[in-house]
């Protein structure tokens, strides 16, 4: 778990639930500990708005809805987390107004202090999730995407993206987005100077 997490309590779901509706910071909630969500920097922020407005774009009229960063995902009953962008579009999660639980996409836009938990704990969760199709990690101080897709075996396979050209296909909504729109707008000598000085 990243070391910027916070001190860690032990409570039922029910009252995690009920606390984060009145909760001034968000929590991620993991077998009865409460961790909470770090803020997020200049890069993060704008590569999060961008995806989730690509997404929103290009799902207008499917069924499918888009969150950014709100809305928690539920991988089990003992966990409930916050992708930075996530996609469903799943009937029953329309239902939900708290938090989603068949979510086909999840995005997560790495920093120093949440990347080894994004690619390892947290998409361990998140693969509790029969729905997800695909897992996305955008890189925030150069031109890099990691997607695992899950192929007709139940197989996670790895497809990296790189480059200002370079085009990233999702499968899991039928799209493709470039690269330079995804970063539109990120200042990569500021984020570049953050992850050196191990910031964020």
């Amino acid at each position: 778990m990243p070391s910027a997490y916070a001190e860690r309590l032990s409570i039922t779901p029910d009252v995690y639930l009920a606390g984060e509706k009145l909760a001034d910071i968000r929590h991620e909630y993991i077998d009865g500990e409460l961790y909470a969500m770090a803020g997020g920097s200049d890069a993060h922020a704008l590569i999060g708005l961008n995806a989730a407005a690509l997404l929103k774009s290009h799902l207008r009229g499917s069924g499918c809805r888009t969150y950014l960063g709100e809305m928690k995902a539920q991988a089990d009953d003992t966990k409930y987390l916050y992708p930075d962008v996530m996609v469903t579009c799943d009937d029953e999660d329309r239902k939900r107004n708290h938090s989603k639980c068949h979510p086909l996409l999840i995005i997560e836009v790495l920093s120093n202090s949440t990347e080894a938990y994004d690619r390892g704990k947290k998409f361990e969760y998140y693969r509790q999730m029969d729905s997800l199709r695909e897992y996305v990690l955008i890189d925030q101080s150069e031109y890099h995407v990691d997607v695992f897709r899950k192929n007709t075996q139940q197989r996670w396979e790895l497809f990296s993206f790189a480059g200002e050209d370079a085009e990233v296909c999702l499968s899991s909504v039928d799209a493709c987005f470039r690269l330079a729109d995804l970063y539109e707008d990120v200042d990569f000598a500021l984020a570049l100077a953050e992850r050196r000085s191990g910031a964020e």
